[in-house]
């Protein structure tokens, strides 16, 4: 079981894998030629140098609505989180109250 196995391939295909060869020899070589100075082959002028964001009404609406949902949900988290440790915060004071009142009842009867 822990000894490493390597598979056997009962049915070889005979496939011969080739030799890679390096990418000059493979790719055919193209010539470039240089490019036009006329007018009608230059490239249009940029106003940017990337496109301004178009939103759609439809658009709009979807990312309204999706930033209204992600801040109800993140102050709904928020407020739980501040709940809890009010909560807490409230255990813990009683519990301080009942052990003085413990300990001072007992320091009473000492006496």
């Amino acid at each position: 079981m822990l000894k490493p196995h390597v598979p056997v391939n009962e049915t070889p295909t005979g496939e011969i894998i080739p030799v890679i060869t390096t990418i000059a020899a493979a790719s055919p070589q193209h010539h470039i030629s240089a490019p036009c100075a006329c007018a009608q082959h230059a490239p249009a002028p940029q106003a940017s140098a990337r496109p301004a964001v178009q939103l759609t009404p439809g658009a709009l609406v979807t990312v309204v609505v999706g930033g209204t949902a992600a801040v109800l949900v993140v102050g709904a988290v928020l407020v739980s989180m501040l709940l809890a440790v009010a909560i807490t915060a409230g255990s813990l004071a009683i519990v301080a109250l009942v052990i003085r009142s413990l300990m001072n009842g007992e320091a009473k009867r000492s006496r």
